[in-house]
């Protein structure tokens, strides 16, 4: 009788065990996809702290409510080849690459030249998507996706692959791993692409089943798209996405966390022009000016200007977008082409009329504006400012360069012009690197003596560089004393701040006896500077930062008062890039745990 009973309560005291072993097993699956979530960074996941949960009963369910299948969509393919074939004397950069998409869903393989013919023929496929549906086996968790580029040869043996994605996507989350930026965004060695992924989704909100019922606890049967349940701004699809908790609050309209100058709240304006908040991104809208007569032509940005602007930043991994015309624009966008005026200069008030006329409201503190014109007075480009003391504006002539200059010279310095005027709203001015805009130059009594003093400051941004074809470029500090690395002193958000100069035309370098430095800090109320936090969060991002943590200073800030924002949050991550000029941006909110220690969505 002992031993039965004993062999019984064994029974039910393992029967116990595997139930508990169950739950744990659930419950760990529900906090690993709660507590952490994925951001890929320069190749590093960074992980949120978990928060207090409630009781659930995990449904593993994939797609129960539609039938499962998956979409790819590719946005955009950009050729990166013709920088080097236009700064060379040929004539090659004319003839416009050709190529073709290969993709491959669970081996359900599609090409666009084999099953329809299709090439792209084009620099750039901006405004040119397309998209392919497969279906899948319901409640399959994951696909195998491959995407191809391949660039075609006159020969079909010429046909050479230059460019292969490999994404594992999940359905339980909608995100995906792969050689990509786990956004839909790779930069390869000859094509950058842009491209999205996304299951076939009951109530169209881009949020799979899973993640709703699992994990953010919405209705999978209602569009979340535009639900926006913590009020902070921006709607539960874009914050699942980007990693932060749709539940709590943030304060988008403050966070900037790759320090561009395009807080949350932008970033989320901008999705459709491939707007990232973990990467660096400039936008520009350029407008052109109508021809003059018999002999001139229209002055517009030519596609080739515009792809070698976007090569330079690519190759330092900053995304730079330009509308001049695409679609969806708002009224007043890119690609205007303005009555013609023979000059323009910048006291004359003709910019400022362009500017409120011709650049949307709500594009202003978001894009640059570019006009190409006929002719700038004194100068053949200048930049400025139009509103307060924001420098947003550039201006840049082509008339001189269209009547004397052969079609590729034309192009390459163009873009010299655009790209030094371009580096004036980036913060590199006379007064913070002396041979910027050093009109020395054209003195004969002192030439010599502004070679031997600045000759090796290799840059657009030096006058003795900016008609130099071979050059078309911002220097990397690598060309001896005197130089600068102006890709390390660019701060992107001066376009949006208060200029420390009052910058009239004619300004001399050095200039510095112009800069009034406001020392400006970080001003909270209901919070208070922590000088251990701040050590903390330095050691904690030894290994990954959105920007290069041993060059920018770094604040972290700690709630005193419980109702200072809506959030619960009572750490705020203040960073300051070392340049000549910059302002404090708030890069990061979190917590403190029992122990005063950092924990950081």
């Amino acid at each position: 009788m002992l031993k039965s009973l004993t062999n019984k309560n064994l029974k039910i005291t393992l029967s116990v065990l595997v139930i508990i072993c169950l739950l744990t097993s659930s419950l760990f699956l529900y906090f690993d996809f709660l507590t952490v979530k994925e951001r890929t960074n320069g190749g590093k996941t960074v992980c949120d702290p978990g928060e207090e949960s409630l009781e659930y009963e995990l449904d593993d369910r994939i797609s129960p409510l539609t039938n499962q299948g998956l979409t790819l969509e590719i946005n955009r393919i950009r050729h990166r080849g013709l920088i080097d074939k236009i700064m060379k004397n040929r004539v090659s950069w004319r003839n416009k690459p050709r190529f073709y998409v290969v993709t491959d869903i669970d081996n359900q393989k599609y090409s666009s030249h084999k099953e329809y013919g299709f090439t792209y023929n084009t620099w750039d496929t901006i405004s040119q998507e397309f998209r392919i549906i497969r279906d899948v086996k319901e409640e399959q968790k994951t696909s195998k996706v491959i995407i191809t580029i391949v660039e075609k040869g006159l020969l079909r043996l010429q046909n050479i692959e230059k460019e292969k994605i490999h994404i594992t996507y999940d359905y339980r989350t909608g995100r995906w791993t792969g050689n990509d930026d786990g956004h839909g965004h790779y930069v390869g060695k000859t094509f950058e692409i842009w491209f999205n992924l996304y299951q076939t989704d009951f109530d169209h909100d881009g949020i799979p089943y899973w993640t709703e019922v699992n994990v953010i606890h919405t209705n999978p049967r209602i569009d979340d798209s535009k639900q926006d349940p913590d009020k902070d701004g921006i709607p539960t699809s874009w914050e699942w996405k980007w990693g932060y908790d749709p539940h709590i609050w943030d304060d988008h309209t403050q966070l900037d966390p790759d320090i561009d100058g395009l807080e949350n709240i932008e970033e989320y304006q901008m999705a459709k022009w491939f707007a990232d908040p973990f990467s660096q991104d400039i936008y520009i809208e350029v407008d052109g000016m109508q021809k003059g007569g018999l002999f001139d032509q229209e002055h517009v940005l030519s596609e080739e200007t515009q792809q070698i602007i976007i090569e330079r930043f690519c190759q330092h991994g900053i995304n730079l977008y330009i509308d001049d015309g695409l679609p969806g624009r708002p009224v007043n966008g890119g690609g205007e082409l303005l009555p013609h005026i023979p000059a323009i200069s910048w006291d004359s008030g003709t910019m400022q009329q362009y500017y409120k006329h011709h650049f949307a409201d709500e594009r202003k503190g978001v894009f640059r504006y570019l006009l190409i014109c006929h002719s700038g007075i004194p100068m053949i480009a200048f930049s400025g400012n139009t509103e307060f003391n924001r420098f947003d504006t550039i201006a840049v002539g082509t008339c001189i360069y269209q009547r004397f200059l052969t079609p590729q010279t034309q192009r390459l310095l163009v873009a010299a012009a655009v790209l030094h005027e371009l580096g004036h709203t980036l913060s590199i001015a006379p007064y913070t690197i002396e041979g910027c805009d050093n009109i020395s130059l054209f003195n004969i009594k002192t030439t010599k003596q502004y070679i031997e003093e600045w000759g090796n400051y290799k840059s657009v941004m030096n006058y003795l560089y900016i008609a130099n074809k071979n050059l078309v470029d911002y220097s990397d500090g690598n060309h001896g004393k005197a130089d600068q690395n102006d890709w390390e002193n660019f701060y992107l958000p001066f376009f949006q701040i208060e200029n420390n100069v009052i910058c009239e035309p004619g300004i001399l370098p050095p200039a510095t006896d112009r800069v009034v430095d406001e020392n400006l800090t970080v001003m909270l109320d209901g919070w208070e500077y922590s000088k251990e936090l701040t050590q903390q969060y330095v050691e904690y991002i030894s290994g990954w930062s959105p920007v290069d943590p041993i060059k920018c200073n770094w604040n972290v800030y700690i709630k005193t008062e419980s109702d200072t924002f809506p959030s619960n949050r009572t750490l705020r991550v203040y960073a300051r890039p070392m340049v000549p000029i910059s302002e404090w941006s708030l890069i990061k909110e979190g917590y403190t745990n029992k122990e005063e220690k950092l924990m950081l969505n």
